[in-house]
């Protein structure tokens, strides 16, 4: 790719003018500066290179960077490789070369696609640049120039299996047969096994003596009900006991993120849609999957009028109470992990931990970087392996050098992740709610 997009090295003019000499009509914007050199803000070009039809990234998105670099120490493929086209500010200035007429070619592609997505670099920005919305403009527009192998599967994930519940459930069921025949770095990405048939309860009530505080509705997920069923058992459990009635409306699929992360967000929007649709009478819609929360808390910009009440698990808890409930000890240290979209896009940190803190005998311990990816990022594992593996690698270390025996993690990927880079570390990897579940049992 044309190297057009970078910044001219000429110097900045220094001036120095006296209030008494200033006059009332100043000079044009740009007319002091050196020669050769540009505003960082695209150009608005009549000839863009975006592909007319899709989502693209604006140049109202893109002007607000300043190009001032102070995402660059906090972004992972940045601190992994040192290049600047594997950096927020380099994909954008990418991105700008697209908007004045540049092509979506190879390298284009592979910048976007480096890219996690975790949204550390909107965390830190003093511009509040939407990164994450362009990252995924710019993936729906790279999407039709894949390699049809590709586009094929990503039109068999996303189109046909992650939204539809029943094919979800085959693809769980033949999952033990197939998973021994899938590459290494997909195979890692899959349980051993799922849970096809099994199924939640469409309203579960408190216990006998304990009042009633109110009704959520829970969504079950789509790999989050498959694979990790467990999970949402004990996020049941947890909330009837401190009072909450809980429903699992029907009807309700995907929420629509991976799609919207991989290029197809007109598949996003038709879940979002969907999902409204489905929780259209829920005063609250509870959330037990940081990815699936973080996605949520956007339907309205991808579909407007598609908001729903969603709120993080996690942060219901912290702000609702857990009650009077009595919690039995757990003498256990646990070092928690928390999950990009859980603490960059919503910025949840505290609550878990003072949650998981209310149980005797259970010590929290923080984990080196631990703001850092994992390395998950949905199928990031799979499709960009080389860069995934050292991120995982370095998360499994510093989780093993804490001294604990639990890791929490309140998101399905970064589980799976974790859970493949402990390997044979005698490290347990659970959701806390798990951990609350076990805290409340009888």
């Amino acid at each position: 790719m044309a190297t057009r997009f970078y910044h001219d090295n000429t110097g900045c003019v220094t001036m120095r003018r006296s209030i008494r000499g200033m006059t009332t009509e100043p000079s044009p914007i740009g007319t002091d500066l050196p020669s050769g050199a540009r505003f960082v803000r695209p150009t608005g070009s009549a000839e863009t290179g975006w592909r007319p039809g899709r989502d693209a990234p604006t140049v109202a998105d893109l002007s607000s960077c300043v190009a001032c670099g102070l995402c660059l120490p906090h972004c992972p493929t940045y601190r992994l490789t040192g290049e600047e086209s594997a950096s927020p500010r380099g994909r954008i200035a990418a991105m700008r070369a697209v908007t004045d007429g540049a092509g979506v070619d190879a390298s284009f592609t592979a910048f976007m696609d480096r890219c996690l997505v975790c949204r550390a670099c909107e965390d830190v920005c003093p511009s509040h640049v939407p990164f994450g919305r362009m990252m995924e403009a710019a993936r729906e527009q790279v999407e039709p120039t894949r390699p049809w192998r590709t586009r094929l599967l990503h039109w068999l994930g996303f189109h046909w299996v992650l939204p539809h519940p029943t094919m979800i459930r085959a693809a769980t069921l033949v999952q033990p047969i197939v998973r021994p025949l899938l590459p290494r770095r997909v195979r890692a990405m899959v349980p051993a096994r799922g849970r096809p048939f099994a199924s939640l309860p469409s309203v579960s009530d408190p216990p006998a003596g304990v009042d009633t505080r109110g009704t959520v509705a829970l969504l079950a997920g789509c790999v989050q009900d498959r694979w990790f069923h467990q999970v949402n058992l004990a996020t049941i459990r947890v909330l009837t006991r401190v009072g909450w009635r809980v429903t699992v409306p029907g009807g309700q699929a995907c929420c629509g993120a991976l799609a919207a992360h991989n290029g197809r967000l007109g598949v996003a929007r038709r879940l979002a849609g969907r999902a409204r649709h489905a929780f259209r009478s829920a005063d609250v819609v509870v959330v037990n999957a940081a990815g699936c929360s973080a996605h949520m808390g956007t339907y309205d910009e991808l579909r407007p009028g598609s908001e729903l009440p969603v709120v993080d698990l996690m942060a219901f808890l912290e702000e609702q109470g857990l009650g009077d409930v009595e919690l039995r000890p757990l003498t256990l240290t646990v070092a928690y992990h928390d999950a990009c979209h859980a603490l960059r896009a919503q910025h949840i940190h505290d609550a878990p931990r003072a949650l998981l803190r209310q149980i005797p005998g259970l010590a929290v311990v923080e984990i080196a970087d631990g703001d850092r990816c994992c390395g998950a990022a949905g199928i990031y594992a799979a499709t960009q392996p080389e860069l995934a593996e050292p991120l995982g690698a370095q998360k499994a270390t510093a989780i093993a050098s804490t001294g604990a025996t639990v890791v929490a993690s309140a998101n399905p990927g970064c589980s799976v992740q974790i859970a493949h880079h402990l390997g044979e570390r005698e490290v347990e990897v659970v959701h806390p709610i798990e951990l609350l579940d076990r805290a409340l049992a009888d």
